[in-house]
Formats: structure tokens, sequence, C-alpha cells
């Protein structure tokens, strides 16, 4: 399904060229700061991984790889969902050590995605991983991430007014933490989806918390994946999107599934079959570090900085013949 939906009397500030300018400064400062920040060390990471490796996001279970074959290497190939279980290996294979991690750039094709003013088929993320000690697999560690990520955030956007000072997006350094039992008790009758858009409307920087497990009414607040985020430890990371009205999740993340949580997820997810993945059997077997990650989306920040109706403003995607005739109409510029 795609939909759009188009401000009433929005203009782009930035012309075509200074929105580029806007694109690569916000990309770079931002990195920057979010490296600083975590200690994390820029790495390259794959585009593809094999089919049987186990490696490939899941995401919420129903999304379709984009899939090849390789004749020269004689097997199968997935265009990444995300790196959320890659990027725990490759710190075990470059021997970081604990307080420690790596970021890199992760783009992913998203085939099923249903097409919005935030949701495109190409994904554009920054992909980080950190390892962590057991201490740390609490909850007080996981908010004092949060905060150091959205302090580089709001940071790289200060810094965005100077170099662009027609851009004027104010963003709140102030995070208010919230889980999502807390959330369905609060709105116990609304979507998952609703109750961000009420909470985060009147809590601008809002951390949402446990996700992936089912809540007291029976249901998840929103779907993950049973092998990577601890659904006890994990969160979005959402801003308040003046222009489009809505919260906006520019981050997931989480600490990782240690073995005990890795069973416990992958029996209530029905997923029992995974322990036989190599990635699976590592992970049961104790042989990867324990780590927090997440990504952080690319064309998401700079959608929501540069104050744009659009993801096609700042990312070149495929689109629908309504979408672009609509965009085309209300003067919205997609690349």
């Amino acid at each position: 399904m795609n939909k759009i939906y188009i401000p009433e009397g929005y203009k782009p500030v930035l012309d075509e060229y200074d929105t580029q300018r806007a694109i690569a400064y916000i990309k770079q400062s931002f990195q920057d700061e979010f490296s600083g920040a975590l200690n994390l060390k820029r790495v390259s990471a794959p585009l593809f991984v094999t089919e049987n490796s186990g490696l490939n996001d899941n995401l919420n279970g129903f999304e379709r790889p984009v899939s090849f074959d390789i004749p020269a290497v004689g097997a199968d190939a997935q265009v990444v969902h995300s790196l959320a279980k890659w990027k725990r290996l490759a710190l075990k294979r470059y021997n970081f050590s604990v307080g420690g991690g790596l970021y890199t750039d992760m783009n992913a094709i998203r085939r099923d995605e249903d097409l919005d003013n935030i949701h495109s088929i190409y994904v554009d993320q920054w992909d980080w991983e950190k390892i962590i000690t057991r201490e740390n697999r609490n909850l007080d560690y996981l908010k004092l991430i949060v905060r150091a990520i959205v302090r580089a955030i709001c940071d790289t956007n200060d810094r965005l007014h100077v170099r662009f000072p027609q851009l004027r997006v104010n963003l709140s350094r102030d995070v208010t933490f919230i889980t999502t039992q807390e959330l369905e008790d609060l709105y116990p009758d609304m979507t998952g989806f609703q109750r961000e858009t009420a909470f985060v409307k009147e809590h601008p920087t809002t951390c949402i918390m446990q996700i992936g497990g089912r809540l007291r009414s029976g249901k998840p607040h929103d779907g993950r994946a049973p092998d990577y985020d601890d659904w006890q430890l994990n969160c979005d990371i959402f801003f308040w999107d003046d222009v489009l009205g809505r919260a906006l999740e520019i981050s997931s993340m989480g600490i990782r599934v240690d073995a005990e949580a890795l069973d416990r997820q992958l029996t209530a997810a029905g997923c029992d079959d995974r322990r036989a993945l190599p990635f699976h059997k590592m992970l049961l077997n104790d042989e990867l570090p324990l780590t927090i990650g997440g990504g952080i989306g690319q064309s998401r920040l700079c959608l929501l900085m540069m104050g744009c109706a659009h993801i096609g403003e700042v990312q070149s995607s495929v689109w629908d013949q309504e979408t672009v005739n609509a965009c085309e109409k209300a003067g919205i510029r997609l690349l």
C-alpha cells in the first residue's frame, strides 16, 4: 500500500544544490559526533550475504529478501535487510575489546515496504555495534547509550543551523523513557502506531523500550526478530516531526541477546529451526561477545533536520506514479 501526505502550505526551504550540501554536511557531522561519543571505529560491510549463513535480518518475518544466484560461487545470496547479526560476528573477527565498537554504512532493499512520506524500498542507515560486559546488560546502560545518541543528533542539528541558518528545526535533548506495556496501559484502545503518535506529540524526544514480546493484551507493540535484540532490553528512539505532524522513528537499537535470551525468544517466536544455523549455534554456545547495537536512519535524520515533507527529497529511490504526480503538483522535489 502506498500513501502520500502533503502538508498544507509546504515549500522546500533549500534549493536543489543546497539540499545536496546539507545532506552531505549532516551525514559527515553526525558520523563524527556519534562515533566519538560511543567510541566506534568505521569498517566496511557487505551489501549481501549467503542465504544459508543465517546472517540476514528476518525483520518482522514476512518480508522477502532480494535474492540472486552466484554461479561462480555456487550459492544463493540475499541483499541484506540490516546488519544486526553481521556486526556482532565482525566484532569477534576483528578482535574488538570491551568498550570498543564499530559502525558502517548499511544499504538495503526492502521490496515489501509500504511506501509513504518516510518509507522507501531503499534503506540507508548507520549500523553500529559495541562490546559490553554482562554487568551492562540492563536498562540503565541502555538509557545511557540512548542519551549519548540523542546528544549527538542534537549537537549535529545545532551545527547545521550555523552552516544553514535558514533551517530552524528544533530538537529536544530531554529524553522521555517509556515501556511498551506502559504505553498500552495509557492507551489501551489504540494501535501501536497510534500510541506512539499520541505520546511523542506530548514528549517530543521519546525512547520506547521493550519491543517484541507479547503485552498483557496478548499482542506485541510491534514486530522484532527474535535473534538479535533482547526484547526486555531494546528500544526505538523517536522525535516529533512538526512538518509531518507525526512521531518519526530515527533509531532501532538494543542490548543483544545472550544465549539465554536467544533460547527463550526463538521458542516464543516459533523459530526453533534457526538453532541449526552457524550464527545461532555460536550464540547459543556463548562464542560471541555481549554487545549493544542498532541502526540510525541516514535519510530520516536528514528529513527531520531539514524539515522535509518526503524522504524522496533526501534520497534517490523508485516511487509509484501517484506519489510522483502528487509531489510534483505540490512542489516537492524527488531526487
